[in-house]
């Protein structure tokens, strides 16, 4: 007992001392140097031991300056502890990393020490320096013909050419991705040589070319501008200069062949103004033959998608045909009404991938707040769509409203058919569509909704009551999730 007393009073150290060993290492050497069996000397080291004792114990540097009080108080809080690590030194990694000194962010009213970051920009942020950069990677690829590029090597072409006007203006990105795939490099060693466009697309990659007439690039959208350019025969007089300056960078030609016209023809033509030009060249054969392998692959994809759904399973193959020609792509976002109940829908949908919800209508009798009791139209969902399914048939083919809603639960992409390209089908084809079809959900009565309302709202019911008794339980025991311990 005696003991513990007497460590109780014993006032316990909050901070380590901060010491230094250097120091405390001399005042060491200083010992053994001294004469044990010599009363004199062992009296002068005690002195001189007592004299440099407190220069044993590092004191916090002091600061001078202007006080800095924008710096964080969790730096301001360094106590001895941290001053002894630094004398004694770390032993381990996790103790060299705990006393690193945190850099503070020194502001300077010097604009010299911010002219340097600005005019230190990226190479790419400049256009011309970036044009450059994207046209030597393109001379480096296209350099391996069209057989002996990877993939990779293709992609990177896609990525390089979407940064230019014309390929990321007229292109959709699949298609300028499998152009990459036949694109390939043209060389002309001598000046003031013809080059034809009307063979292909060409960009300039090296050197400078003059043009024979105007216009000399057609873009893919003008199609105007190539129906006048094929049937005219002499150039007609316009504001534009006949003759244009091309340099690196810039394309001429055309990617559809201008019809009744010669592929070496004047129109589109331009003459090489150096030696060595070249260019990235996609011929127009090649460009015909990858539109046509899409457009097969696209109609491929929509037959498949209409044969997955099984009312069209058993169809002979020639209707099938019809129809995935009218089928066009849409994408819609989930929480997107697509049909509403009593309404003509707007379209005969195929469903590629997703999910939607089939809502009805029903009305039912309300208990409000004060025990009155109201007549209200409430949603209850009935079923659910997803992929390889088809709906509205009926609505389109026969002009009548839908019998109920239809929600996307998710992102949607449909094939779909609007009413307008109908007509377009046969009668036989239109006869099928109506034998193959039934009314969404049409089996089902008023009491069967009702059913289904009813046990739709007792489960929501059981699940508000269950949240609410869990909140209680924790709030009894003064638990708040999202702070302290709980904050996790």
């Amino acid at each position: 007992m005696s003991n513990n007393f007497v460590f109780s009073l014993v006032p316990s150290i909050t901070d380590r001392p901060a010491i230094d060993y250097d120091k405390l290492r001399l005042l060491c050497e200083t010992e053994k140097l001294r004469d044990k069996n010599d009363e004199q000397s062992r009296e002068d080291f005690h002195n001189m031991f007592m004299e440099n004792y407190h220069k044993l114990f590092v004191q916090p540097p002091k600061r001078h300056g202007i006080p800095n009080h924008s710096a964080k108080r969790g730096n301001s809080k360094n106590s001895s502890l941290s001053v002894s690590q630094k004398a004694t030194g770390p032993t381990t990694n996790s103790e060299k990393k705990s006393i690193l000194p945190v850099k503070e962010k020194e502001f300077s009213h010097d604009i010299r020490d911010y002219l340097v970051p600005y005019h230190k920009r990226r190479s790419s942020d400049h256009q011309k320096a970036f044009q450059i950069e994207n046209v030597k990677i393109l001379r480096k690829l296209l350099r391996k013909l069209p057989f002996e590029r990877m993939s990779a090597e293709n992609d990177k072409i896609g990525s390089v050419l979407k940064n230019i006007p014309y390929f990321s203006e007229n292109l959709p990105p699949n298609v300028l991705k499998e152009l990459c795939v036949v694109a390939q490099l043209e060389v002309w060693k001598d000046s003031d040589f013809a080059v034809f466009g009307n063979t292909g697309l060409h960009l300039i990659l090296k050197g400078s070319v003059q043009t024979d007439s105007n216009p000399y690039l057609i873009t893919e959208r003008e199609e105007s501008t190539l129906t006048s350019l094929s049937s005219s025969t002499d150039g007609e007089q316009n504001n534009e200069p006949d003759t244009v300056k091309l340099s690196v960078g810039q394309c001429f030609g055309t990617l559809k062949k201008l019809e009744g016209k010669d592929p070496t023809c004047k129109e589109l033509s331009v003459v090489t103004l150096e030696a060595n030009c070249e260019f990235l060249k996609i011929s127009t054969s090649d460009y015909k033959r990858v539109m046509e392998q899409i457009k097969q692959k696209e109609h491929t994809e929509k037959l498949n998608l209409i044969l997955s759904c099984s009312q069209y399973s058993n169809w002979p193959r020639q209707p099938l045909l019809e129809v995935a020609n009218l089928i066009e792509w849409m994408k819609y976002t989930p929480n997107t009404v697509l049909v509403s109940e009593s309404y003509k829908s707007p379209f005969i949908a195929f469903i590629k991938c997703g999910d939607c919800h089939v809502l009805r209508q029903v009305e039912v009798l309300e208990t409000m707040k004060n025990g009155q009791k109201e007549h209200k139209s409430k949603q209850v969902v009935i079923g659910k769509l997803g992929a390889s399914n088809s709906f509205a048939e009926l609505s389109v083919l026969l002009k009548e409203p839908m019998s109920c809603s239809i929600v996307t639960a998710s992102a949607v992409e449909l094939g779909i058919i609007k009413p307008e390209r109908i007509q377009e089908l046969d009668e036989v084809t239109v006869q099928l569509f109506k034998q193959s079809n039934t009314h969404l959900f049409g089996n089902l009565t008023k009491d069967d909704i009702h059913e289904e309302y009813m046990q739709q709202e007792l489960k929501r019911e059981w699940n508000e009551f269950k949240h609410h008794v869990v909140v209680d339980v924790i709030n009894t025991r003064g638990i708040k999730p999202g702070y302290g311990k709980w904050a996790k």
